[in-house]
């Protein structure tokens, strides 16, 4: 899968590009469809003024095929927002995979 990954408001380190990519590019693993895939990640902060609460946020778009799955999150801790939205991809897919099972069995 190609990943591509955008900030705003703060630097992308190397460590931070690391966990990004084995967070969001562990996605592919089980889908075959992801291979030729690819997913926009933008992580950063909302603003520059935000000093407490839901500070950082991320955000990915994944396309596989024809179909775009979304997911957003914002938390205080950066990481936390990135497994977030991890996650609300992983349950998308799960859904996605569901729904080609029962149009396939309901064809029979």
């Amino acid at each position: 899968m190609k990943l591509d990954i955008t900030c705003k408001m703060i630097e992308l380190t190397n460590p931070l590009r690391a966990f990004v990519e084995e967070k969001i590019g562990s996605l592919d693993r089980g889908v075959p469809e992801l291979k030729e895939g690819y997913a926009v990640v933008e992580i950063g902060k909302p603003s520059r003024h935000h000093k407490s609460g839901e500070v950082f946020y991320a955000e990915a778009m994944l396309k596989i095929g024809r179909a775009t799955l979304r997911a957003e999150s914002t938390h205080h801790d950066l990481r936390a927002a990135i497994v977030d939205v991890r996650e609300a991809l992983k349950a998308q897919l799960a859904k996605r995979k569901e729904k080609s099972l029962a149009r396939r069995t309901k064809k029979k």
